[in-house]
């Protein structure tokens, strides 16, 4: 198999995630609980911020050091870039939390399924990026990250986007959109993800010392998202410890991931 084709079913491997969660909206009858919401919250929290550190931080350090650059350098800037990158987003764009009533961003008149949309693909946005940066540098060859640990980072944000894409569709199923059309726009809202990973693959090619920095940039991006979304999500109606355990779950096996095949 050549590496152009094991990049491109890697660079995938998350949006099924996404859309076998998405599917749960189809055989699920109740919606889905606080407590569960919270617990897959805290997983999907734990898979990024161990992803962040081991998949992309640590590699923009290392990167860095080889290409005889002060190592921290690009890995600092491209953290407060990636951090910053998402809060214009975020500012820019309309869009909707499920867990709240005002929409953010510049005024519209989309509807709220729209906004809901709007506001689960800015979060997916940093995860394509960060799949497509990683597999850019095992496409470069002269990089420390292998086709295994490309992958380790592939099937940890495909593990976090299974609760996600059943958090993003569930909501989404009322009295006037059906199952199956949540369905379809909750795997919708994942599409981005491989968008972003192939736009990201394409420019790191085009300028392979910008590399460290984009790994760190898809850090901060991921990180901005685990601080402004998913953290606040947990606290939502009180103290819970089962977002905590959630996100003591993911951390572990995303860190075990990345440590055993990478």
């Amino acid at each position: 198999m050549t590496k152009e084709l094991q990049v491109a079913l890697g660079v995938l491997i998350p949006f099924a995630g996404t859309t076998l969660g998405a599917s749960l909206v189809v055989f699920m009858k109740n919606e889905m609980s606080s407590s569960l919401r919270k617990m897959l919250a805290g997983f999907a929290s734990g898979v990024m911020m161990a992803a962040s550190v081991w998949s992309l931080l640590l590699p923009a350090i290392e990167k860095s050091e080889e290409m005889g650059k002060i190592p921290w350098l690009s890995a600092a800037l491209g953290f407060l870039a990636g951090i910053g990158f998402l809060l214009l987003l975020d500012s820019l764009i309309p869009h909707q939390h499920f867990d709240q009533d005002e929409p953010e961003g510049l005024p519209s008149h989309a509807r709220k399924n729209t906004m809901l949309l709007l506001a689960v693909t800015i979060h997916n946005i940093p995860e394509g990026m960060a799949v497509g940066v990683v597999f850019a540098a095992f496409l470069t060859g002269n990089s420390n990250i292998s086709l295994a640990g490309a992958m380790a980072l592939a099937i940890g944000i495909a593990i976090q986007n299974f609760p996600e894409g059943a958090i993003a569709s569930m909501p989404l199923k009322n009295k006037r959109t059906s199952k199956w059309k949540a369905f379809s726009l909750g795997t919708l809202s994942g599409a981005v993800e491989p968008i972003a990973a192939v736009l990201t693959i394409l420019l790191t090619s085009l300028v392979v010392p910008v590399l460290p920095f984009l790994l760190a940039f898809a850090a901060g991006a991921m990180i901005y998202v685990v601080v402004e979304e998913l953290i606040p999500e947990l606290q939502e109606g009180g103290h819970s410890n089962i977002g905590v355990i959630g996100v003591a779950f993911g951390f572990v096996i995303m860190m075990i991931l990345d440590v055993a095949l990478g």
